[in-house]
């Protein structure tokens, strides 16, 4: 999910074509503005933390563009190229090493693992949402 900074200051474009330049592919991909239910039940985990109403407050507080990403190894490699949480220790080359400056403004969500981005995709997509298709680079991508 790019979030609400990374909308306001402009960067969709770039975060998208990182990700598509490494040959992740986008199945999925929309604008929303998340209502203070979604933010919740997407928050679920971190309820009893004290950075909890921070989280549902920054989310819904502008637009972001949440998306579904294949590939292989897909949350790993998404992950690797997300960069470190804390933006000062994110690696450049990184999206957040490149473009983030504070752990509460660090530009782009990422699924930690199988089980959290299938829970994460059913808050945002309907199955019909998720479109099928090969690339037609696959075979340059992949052994």
């Amino acid at each position: 999910m790019i979030k609400p900074d990374a909308v306001q200051r402009g960067l969709i474009g770039e975060i998208v074509s990182r990700l598509e330049k490494k040959g992740l592919k986008i199945v999925a991909m929309k604008m929303l503005n998340v209502s203070r239910e979604l933010a919740e039940k997407h928050y679920a985990e971190h309820r009893e933390k004290p950075f909890f109403e921070s989280l549902v407050s920054y989310i819904t507080s502008a637009p972001v563009v949440a998306m579904v990403v294949e590939g292989k190894n897909a949350v790993k490699v998404v992950r690797t190229l997300v960069g470190a949480t804390n933006p000062q220790e994110a690696l450049p080359g990184t999206i957040r090493g490149d473009f983030g400056m504070d752990i509460g403004r660090n530009v782009i969500h990422a699924s930690d693992s199988l089980e959290s981005a299938e829970r994460e995709i059913s808050l945002f997509f309907k199955p019909e949402e998720i479109v099928e298709y090969n690339r037609i680079d696959e075979d340059w991508l992949y052994e």
